[in-house]
This record gives structure tokens, C-alpha cells and sequence, in this order.
């Protein structure tokens, strides 16, 4: 942690602190990496966040994420796996795949996590919640045509063969049970992951376990 006080970020705009010394023009004569290395990666990349703690904060436009790198404000924790390479005229920067902050910054408190079918999927380990095979989809507990709320609570991943098979059926009614009891998850990773669909493996290590 720094010697200065933490800088406080807002959560509205993104947690990477902000520069009028070094703005998004700084990169703009750097282009995509050589096409015989893949196709260009501006505008779909995401790059993992990180705190000075390793804390996860947030997933970053790539182009966002190359400002932060060349102005100072941060430093490349793993590079692209393949090894891709950004150049200019002048500069060469390593495609990141995470990233560090180099000054600390004070998260925001945070709000309930936001339901979302990738949060939920990273919370039952893309297992279905009835049979444990590969799950492609959701089911809600207790349908919503029997009442059944829209919540953590009450939604599952779940396989589509048992999707269809339950229907707008009850648990007791077919004589299933639940593998595991569904909650809201809990952990300073998890709006990230509510948001993000597939993660970058080299994520993993600063997500956490998921949720049982």
C-alpha cells in the first residue's frame, strides 16, 4: 500500500482511477497484434483488475487496460497465453490478461450481488442442480407460474433434459431434491463474476473457489 492516503473510486464508471496527464490518446497509434498471431483483439478483450492487495476490481476494455499499463498506473500481472504483442512506432506492450494497480485504491461498499445467468452458472460450477451433468441453462426452484420468485434463493442451474422434464412441476411432486440448498453468494469477487461469462483461466487464482 501506498504511503499517501488511498484514493477513493467511484463504482459507477469502473474502479480504475482516472489521469488527465496520460489520456486513452496515448495509445491510440498502437495497433493490433500481427494477424499471422490471430485476429485483432480491440474492442472484445477483457482484462482482470487487481487491487495493490491482488483484490479483484473489475474487468477492463482492453484498450483501457493499455492506458493504464503505459501511463504507469498499473503493471502486467500474466500476459496473453499465446504471447501477443501490441506494437506502435515506438512501443511494444504485452497484451495483459490481468493487471495490477499500482497505487492502492478504496473500494465502495457493495451492494447485493446481482443475479445474473453467468454469476449463477459460476456459483453451481456449471453442474446441474438435479442430476450434476454439464448444465446449459436455468430452472427456477419453485416455477414462476406457482409463485416462485426470480432470486438466488430460488434459481438453479440445471441440464436440459431435466428442464424439460420438471416442467412447471414441485420437487415433491416428482420426488427430486436438491444437490445442493441454493443461496446468494458471498465474496468481494462476485459482481465481477455476475458480470463476466467466461473468465480467462489465468483469473481463476484471484476469483476464489466458487460458491458449493
Amino acid at each position: 500500500m501506498p504511503g499517501r492516503h488511498p484514493t477513493s473510486i467511484g463504482a459507477a464508471r469502473g474502479l480504475a482511477p482516472r489521469t488527465k496527464a496520460c489520456p486513452e490518446s496515448a495509445v491510440s497509434d498502437i495497433g493490433a497484434p500481427d494477424q499471422s498471431h490471430g485476429p485483432p483483439v480491440w474492442g472484445r478483450r477483457r482484462v482482470l483488475l487487481l487491487n495493490t492487495t491482488f483484490e479483484p476490481l473489475t474487468a477492463l476494455p482492453l484498450r483501457r487496460a493499455v492506458v493504464l499499463l503505459v501511463c504507469g498506473k498499473a503493471e502486467v500481472v500474466h500476459g496473453d497465453p499465446s504471447g501477443l504483442v501490441l506494437h506502435s512506432a515506438t512501443d511494444a506492450v504485452v497484451v495483459p490478461s490481468v493487471i495490477r494497480l499500482s497505487s492502492f485504491v478504496r473500494v465502495p461498499y457493495r451492494a447485493r450481488v446481482p443475479l445474473t445467468r453467468a454469476g449463477l452458472m459460476h456459483r453451481d460450477r456449471y453442474r446441474c442442480a438435479y442430476c450434476g451433468s454439464r448444465a446449459e441453462t436455468i430452472d427456477h426452484v419453485v416455477p414462476r407460474s406457482r409463485g416462485g420468485e426470480h432470486s438466488w434463493a430460488n434459481c438453479v442451474a440445471c441440464c436440459v433434459k431435466c428442464n424439460h422434464r420438471k416442467a412447471d412441476k414441485l420437487l415433491s411432486e416428482l420426488g427430486w431434491r436438491l444437490r445442493v440448498v441454493p443461496r446468494a453468494p458471498r465474496g468481494v469477487h462476485w459482481r465481477l463474476l455476475a458480470g463476466v461469462g467466461d473468465a480467462d483461466p489465468q483469473w481463476l487464482p484471484y476469483l476464489g473457489e466458487p460458491a458449493a
